[in-house]
């Protein structure tokens, strides 16, 4: 990959570790198992992990990792935002010598980190509540009418249901900027710094497996408590986006809600999975083994492509 910018301080020699796939394929593990091997930080690129209160649900790690219940739930956050922490602690984590592993499987906020986006402008204040209540009020085939007046090429591609990205469509239309235009340009193969991205690959039926197993795992954890203290409390818009979530809050019974997180989760992992099809110069490797044999490969490559920091000792 090349690289758009130098390093602040000087040529930049450490790459930046990016890992990249869906969910239950492992992701975690294999970063922390790349940690223990070098001296490294791991940095989340997870919408929902930024959230503080639903550790259980959004599969937060237990190990120290950068941008993980970073704000509340209150909090109404942006890619935009995202993008500024997220470069800052590459850039704070390279300036001490170690090596960047970001890690996530959300994949604009795995671009932002990587890149200099052209992200679409923040709303202005009071505007996503206005196209809010008319979409509630009116309608979404009337919202979506709306959007086809103002900026038709991309009303052709979101659907009148899609309540979220209709009303930001429509944010953006008043603000004179396409949502279509700015998404266009979201992927490069152009980043920060000297980068070495990896995604992580698993069968269908394996991964199948894994989410079920994941999804009540959760439940025995307690997930159930968790999700009902959240929902006690102010929620932002984004934040109630987070998977599961509504699956809880629509069944009282585990049974149901388990079966219903598990069917989303699936659908989720099959849109990451397109995703990462998209990601430029991706190296792929097979999750279906120990992550300590992934972490090893990850490893070599980016040892043959750029220097790295030395082992650790012992």
């Amino acid at each position: 990959m090349t690289t758009s910018r130098a390093h602040a301080r000087g040529s930049v020699t450490e790459p930046v570790l990016a890992l990249f796939g869906p969910t239950a394929s492992g992701k975690t593990a294999v970063a922390e198992a790349v940690a223990e091997r070098i001296p490294a930080e791991i940095v989340s690129a997870d919408s929902m992990q930024v959230y503080r209160g639903l550790p259980i649900l959004t599969a937060q790690p237990e190990r120290p990792t950068r941008l993980v219940a970073v704000w509340e739930l209150d909090h109404d956050a942006s890619v935009g935002e995202y993008q500024h922490l997220a470069q800052q602690a590459i850039d704070e984590i390279l300036a001490a010598g170690k090596a960047p592993i970001v890690v996530g499987g959300t994949g604009l906020y795995f671009r932002a980190a990587l890149a200099d986006l052209d992200l679409p402008p923040a709303p202005t204040p009071g505007a996503r509540e206005r196209w809010e209540s008319i979409y509630d009020e009116q309608g979404g085939v009337r919202a979506h009418g709306l959007l086809s007046e103002s900026d038709p090429e991309t009303a052709a591609t979101v659907h009148p249901n899609d309540r979220r990205r209709v009303v930001r469509a429509l944010e953006l239309a008043e603000s004179g900027v396409s949502l279509r235009a700015g998404q266009s340009r979201l992927w490069t193969d152009a980043t920060r710094h000297p980068t070495v991205v990896f995604g992580l690959d698993l069968a269908k039926e394996e991964l199948d497996q894994r989410i079920e197993a994941r999804a009540r795992e959760m439940f025995a954890k307690g997930v159930r408590a968790e999700v009902e203290r959240a929902l006690s409390a102010p929620m932002s818009d984004t934040a109630r986006h987070a998977l599961g979530l509504a699956e809880l809050a629509e069944h009282s019974d585990d049974e149901p809600a388990v079966e219903a997180l598990i069917r989303r989760t699936r659908r989720y992992a099959s849109y990451q999975r397109k995703w990462m099809r998209r990601i430029p110069d991706l190296v792929s490797l097979p999750a279906n083994r120990p992550p300590g044999e992934t972490a090893d490969e990850i490893l070599e490559v980016a040892r043959a492509r750029q220097r790295l920091p030395a082992g650790r000792a012992g």
